[in-house]
């Protein structure tokens, strides 16, 4: 039975062989993970679609094509290997050795273990696979020292400066595929930057007086994420060119507010997509990002939560970022900069306050919006923050 890469969405024609659970060669049951693909967008996971000897024919590292086959299950090994290792064990047993678990005698043989000289933990005695010691190897006496040339301090001290100085590590799928998006943002949009900020004392303090019950009613942390994507969703309805795309000589209005939020990962920044935003409430937005964030680190986000936003969020406060530039994500046409919040002072009716103050930053395109849509946008933005009530009011 062939291994081949599946399908994993249209856009996607080739993904890199991650780690193969398996060893060439080595016997796997049916359902067995085998190995992880990586595309430019998601992780995958191929099982054994029956039991039998494996043949790895793509080693870890190697870019493929979708369809082709990378390894191989020859099904008729299993009942040979079945019979080995029955063989072993009556041998075992006419040689007066102690009772064995199944797996042992096989185990046995490729460590080079007399099961003689072990002692079972099992009961009467049994030996288990964990009463095996290491496999033991053989030390070849070393070789000769070949006569080494006289070199001079110059050339070797060079060497290894110039070795220590570089480390050359290729591109994984997604990280080729995060370069392509940026440049092509920057390339094939004419982006523009403007900024506004945002004084967060009543969030903060609304957050504050509410988190514990939060927590104790819907089982998630209340964050500031989802005052942010609220108010995004909302501001959305009332500038709606932040929301629309650009298709070839058209302009593609949405209706409906698929918010994606940038989360980190061990493999790049991805953007998952939190579907009709503005219908949910602020704990299924929180249960939503922690679920996306939980995730991005295990690798395991499906195609479908990747695709299909309509604006995005990036958080760089959460890596201490007080002010920035974030890139925009095409085909769309809007992306929030979030930035750390700091205390800064400001005056207040005329006095000298201190005040928690957050940096927001709105990219955009400057063919389908206009400077005074976006600013606006900002200070919507602004003010449903810096009024929370009249958002959760929906006055």
């Amino acid at each position: 039975m062939d291994i081949i890469v599946p399908q994993v969405g249209e856009s996607i024609i080739e993904a890199e062989i991650g780690e193969w659970f398996k060893q060439d060669g080595e016997q796997v049951e049916k359902d067995d993970l085998l190995l992880e693909l990586e595309t430019e967008k998601v992780n995958v996971e191929l099982n054994a679609e029956a039991s039998g000897k494996l043949t790895i024919l793509a080693q870890q590292g190697e870019t493929i094509k979708i369809g082709a086959v990378i390894g191989r299950i020859d099904e008729t090994a299993v009942g040979a290997t079945a019979a080995q290792e029955q063989t072993a064990e009556q041998a075992l047993t006419s040689e007066e050795l102690p009772p064995v678990n199944p797996a042992v005698p096989k185990l046995a043989a490729e460590r080079g273990v007399d099961l003689s000289t072990v002692n079972g933990s099992g009961r009467d005695g049994r030996i288990l696979v964990d009463d095996l010691p290491a496999a033991t190897e053989e030390k070849a006496a070393p070789a000769p020292a070949p006569p080494i040339e006289p070199a001079t301090r110059t050339e070797t001290t060079t060497a290894a400066v110039d070795e220590d100085r570089i480390k050359r590590v290729p591109m994984t799928q997604i990280r080729k595929k995060i370069a392509e998006r940026l440049l092509m943002a920057r390339q094939q949009t004419a982006m523009l930057t403007t900024f506004n900020e945002i004084d967060m004392l009543r969030v903060i303090t609304l957050r504050n007086s509410h988190k514990e019950s939060f927590q104790k009613k819907h089982g998630v942390p209340l964050g500031f994420m989802s005052f942010f994507v609220k108010a995004c969703a909302e501001a959305l309805k009332d500038f709606p060119e932040v929301n629309a795309r650009i298709d070839g000589s058209d302009f593609i209005y949405h209706n409906y507010y698929d918010i994606g939020v940038a989360v980190g990962s061990k493999r790049g920044l991805v953007v998952p997509v939190i579907r009709d935003a503005d219908r949910l409430h602020f704990d299924e937005i929180e249960k939503t990002i922690r679920g996306f964030a939980e995730k991005a680190q295990s690798g395991k986000l499906s195609l479908d939560e990747l695709q299909g936003g309509t604006f995005t969020i990036s958080n760089g406060g959460i890596y201490g970022s007080v002010l920035s530039t974030p890139l925009l994500n095409p085909p769309q046409s809007g992306i929030l900069g979030m930035h750390a919040i700091k205390d800064r002072p400001v005056v207040i009716d005329g006095e000298i306050v201190v005040r928690p103050i957050m940096n927001i930053a709105l990219s955009y395109d400057h063919r389908i919006i206009d400077g005074q849509q976006a600013v606006g946008f900002l200070k919507q933005i602004k003010t449903y923050i810096e009024d929370p009530e009249e958002m959760l009011l929906e006055m």
